[in-house]
């Protein structure tokens, strides 16, 4: 009827730093995503494909770091550490959905940088307003349906090992250690389907930065090809982070799983990643904090003239 989440530490004072470090990441990710994608919408010079992507980025890591810090915040604090089998399935759903979809995501982003880089000309043509919303959607949807079959194959077993997941949320690897029948299944489901969406993702998203690389080349001019640098580096940034520590978590042998290893790295891309996303990706790029300038501005003017009347 339920599990219990060790998380990170059993120390006292250790569970204190963790709780301090968390928390703060956990803030810097909702107050600068919020405001990178309160910003965008706001701000009707960056209602390009570019911003509206990153919109998305936003509004995604907004999710992902929302369905799993809470919950440790709770049990480093000396709260509850149990979940409910349907909350941690929950858990498991929105996580996997959010992992999934930041994987074709981070792809799209790619391919749009590709196209405004290397055929400028067309690229109002190619990325226009619908297919960027019908990209978004699409990517939505893949995500969901994705994270519903893990989340049946993994509901299906039967566990009766122990209660104690070995982790400080619900996640695929270390649940299927206490499940008391055959996981075959679902390691395979892991490799084939997560790995499938995970691979065909980073082999998209790198054939477009191939191409972005040789286009930057062909630029003559050292400001032409600082500009073009700048603009996708930090993107570069973001896709090898998460699909390299995506890559070590679920694209190993079975033997080679390590609780604190999977901790360490499960850390990184549900926690510090989300946090430092607006750092990397957005608050580097002049036309955003010029627009997030504009967009302060405009909510001080307001609140100064409400309080006058």
């Amino acid at each position: 009827m339920y599990f219990t989440l060790t998380g990170l530490s059993s120390d006292e004072r250790v569970q204190s730093l963790l709780f301090v470090i968390f928390l703060l990441l956990y803030l810097m990710s909702l107050c600068g995503n919020l405001t990178i994608a309160t910003t965008i919408w706001m701000e009707s010079k960056l209602h390009r494909p570019m911003y509206f992507f990153l919109g998305n980025l936003s509004f995604l890591d907004i999710c992902y770091s929302s369905v799993t810090v809470p919950k440790l915040l709770t049990g480093l604090i000396g709260g509850s550490s149990e979940i409910s089998f349907r909350g941690c399935m929950a858990q498991l759903y929105f996580y996997v959905s959010c992992c999934s979809t930041e994987c074709l995501l981070l792809s799209v982003m790619g391919f749009d940088r590709c196209v405004a880089i290397c055929n400028p000309m067309h690229y109002t043509t190619i990325m226009n307003k619908q297919k960027c919303i019908q990209l978004a959607t699409s990517l939505w949807l893949i995500g969901f349906i994705t994270s519903i079959i893990h989340t049946i194959f993994t509901a299906r077993l039967p566990y009766c090992k122990s209660h104690r997941i070995s982790h400080f949320f619900c996640d695929i690897p270390p649940m299927l250690k206490l499940a008391c029948s055959d996981t075959f299944l679902n390691k395979l489901l892991i490799l084939t389907a997560g790995g499938f969406l995970g691979l065909s993702s980073f082999f998209l998203t790198l054939v477009s930065y191939i191409q972005i690389i040789s286009a930057i080349v062909k630029i003559h001019t050292k400001g032409g090809r600082s500009r073009a640098f700048s603009t996708c580096a930090s993107h570069l940034i973001v896709v090898l982070i998460f699909f390299g520590s995506i890559s070590f978590m679920y694209m190993r042998p079975t033997s080679g799983y390590s609780l604190k290893q999977d901790q360490l790295v499960s850390l990184l891309y549900a926690v510090v990643t989300p946090a430092l996303n607006p750092v990397i990706y957005s608050l580097r790029n002049k036309e955003v904090k010029s627009a997030l300038k504009r967009t302060v501005n405009k909510i001080f003017h307001t609140k100064i003239y409400v309080s006058n009347m």
